[in-house]
């Protein structure tokens, strides 16, 4: 094997390595910038698998318990049983699908979307702010550039 080979063959690890380094990083950023957003929802008295389903319920424009069920690998019986528990402390509602009345949609309540625009933003950002403002301002430069070309690098995948 020549040498050129030799490192050609030892790059993939490496590479592997720091790909899953950078994960654990990304992970990690994640669960710090969501912490408030999860107090929120636990002060808020919800349970690990309620929060996924709000989750699920707030980036979505409403889905059906067959479509909740399958985002969240859980029984359709389940899920249901989720939604009734949420829909009885009006945090969510059902209503006919608009383009087919035999499909019931799952919403978050009025109040539920109303909180989400205005207070989720300011919980959300607020950790990266925070944390923004400790880094010097070339720091915060050198943060975004990174962050902008591993986007455009894995939209090129």
């Amino acid at each position: 094997m020549t040498a050129k080979h030799h490192s050609a063959s030892r790059a993939p690890r490496g590479i592997a390595a720091q790909a899953e380094r950078i994960d654990r990083d990304l992970a990690a950023i994640r669960q710090a910038i969501r912490k408030p957003a999860d107090a929120q929802f636990a002060q808020a008295g919800l349970t690990v698998p309620q929060q996924a389903l709000m989750r699920a319920l707030i980036v979505s424009n409403g889905l059906s318990l067959k479509e909740l069920s399958r985002h969240l690998s859980l029984a359709h019986s389940t899920v249901s049983g989720i939604v009734d528990r949420l829909e009885k402390r009006g945090l969510l509602v059902r209503q006919a699908d608009n383009s087919d009345g035999r499909i019931t949609r799952i919403h978050p309540a009025q109040a539920v979307t109303e909180f989400l625009r205005t207070q989720l933003p300011a919980l959300a950002q607020g950790p990266l702010q925070a944390a923004l403002k400790r880094a010097r301002p070339s720091e915060r430069d050198a943060i975004e550039s990174s962050l902008r070309r591993l986007r455009e690098l894995l939209g090129e995948s």
